[in-house]
């Protein structure tokens, strides 16, 4: 699979200055980990879950959560785990797996972890592991102890995917503890943790409360304020740190609105750019292209979504511009290894080397999962090319 494999090779060639790699379930984690982009949730529960499957890699999707935990009632469970199994192994059957995204189950206990690898069978060559929810150092062990005893009496790698939203990790008196606890477990078991993603909805509720479509997660201070404390003690780029992925969007049509849009005129211009820019828009996605935005600068990659829609405006926002990719490439020249200050290619902007070092590889890493952007290609010709026609 590659991002942007779903388009025609032509327009990837005219589009990127380098196209996205190619990837397997089977890449090393690290690769894994930045390629994940828009992990698209779906309840276990659906009947047509695997034909869902296939339809959603025809549209540039490459992760995927089949959720038995929030998104389906506490009595559907039963029937959400039968039909994972069944629809895994019609999958099995049509397909070798080599085109399908990355195939994750969202589990509410411990025990249900070798109980699905078991009832899989054969068709758990699919699966790539397990997000766990509401993680916290003493809930998490038993979830991540099962994880490794399954993986190796089946065989087969099986990542984890924590999701960091419990109360206790919002409440100010116990974040901090929260924080050490949950590092102390994700690095015992650092080999088989592919990324933490952040429940912000879940910290919304604790509080009673809920963004609206004019606002991002960054508005919201309570909530701002741990993705800050989970980046800063658990996504340093020291080597500690960990892949953190950006909060779920929930929306994806806005009937009313009560600010201006977000999205300027100006990068849309061009040919039929204007119509995109209006769709954008009655879609809530100015919104959403904000909060992929700030998600960046303040350390993530990659986000939960919950709903197709979403999936483009992630990936096309996660592909490397040409300027980037020139002052990562600049700062990261053997040559450089001294340290110093230099100009931009670009000649907008002073790289130093030694800062900007961390900035680059990450940079690079981006660039090889997600493509570099040609000189004049910009978020809006990559969202006009994903689209469906």
């Amino acid at each position: 699979m590659r991002h942007f494999g779903h388009i025609a090779p032509e327009v990837r060639q005219r589009l990127f200055h380098r196209e996205p790699c190619e990837f397997t379930a089977d890449s090393p984690a690290r690769l894994l980990s930045a390629a994940l982009g828009a992990t698209l949730y779906s309840p276990a529960t659906r009947p047509r879950l695997a034909e869902d499957i296939v339809k959603q890699t025809g549209r540039g999707v490459v992760s995927m959560v089949l959720c038995l935990e929030d998104s389906i009632g506490d009595g559907d469970v039963p029937a959400g785990e039968e039909n994972l199994v069944r629809q895994f192994t019609d999958l099995a059957e049509r397909t070798s797996g080599a085109d399908l995204p990355l195939l994750f189950i969202r589990v509410r206990t411990p025990e249900q972890i070798p109980d699905l690898v078991r009832r899989l069978g054969p068709a758990v060559r699919l699966l790539s592991g397990f997000v766990l929810p509401k993680f916290t150092e003493e809930r998490g062990i038993p979830f991540l102890e099962a994880l490794a005893l399954t993986e190796t009496a089946s065989g087969r790698r099986l990542f984890a995917m924590p999701v960091l939203e419990s109360p206790e990790l919002l409440y100010r008196e116990s974040r901090v503890e929260t924080l050490e606890g949950i590092f102390r477990a994700v690095n015992k078991y650092r080999d088989r943790v592919l990324a933490l993603r952040l429940g912000v909805t879940d910290f919304c509720s604790s509080y009673g409360l809920r963004r609206a479509p004019d606002m991002t997660a960054y508005d919201v201070q309570i909530v701002a304020s741990v993705i800050a404390d989970v980046v800063n003690m658990l996504g340093r780029a020291d080597g500690t740190g960990f892949t953190v992925t950006g909060p779920v969007w929930e929306y994806f049509r806005v009937q009313e609105r009560m600010f201006k849009p977000q999205l300027r005129r100006s990068p849309f211009l061009e040919g039929q750019a204007e119509e995109l820019r209006e769709a954008l828009i009655e879609h809530a996605m100015d919104g959403l292209l904000r909060e992929i935005t700030l998600d960046q600068a303040n350390g993530l990659l990659g986000k939960t979504c919950i709903h197709p829609s979403h999936v483009l405006p992630v990936h096309a926002l996660s592909v490397v511009s040409h300027e980037e990719f020139s002052d990562a490439q600049d700062i990261l020249r053997p040559e450089r290894l001294g340290g110093g200050v230099l100009r931009s290619a670009y000649t907008n902007k002073m790289n130093e080397v030694k800062p900007h070092r961390a900035w680059a590889e990450r940079t690079l890493l981006r660039a090889e999962v997600f493509g570099v952007a040609n000189e004049d290609i910009g978020f809006v010709e990559l969202l006009a090319a994903g689209i469906p026609g």
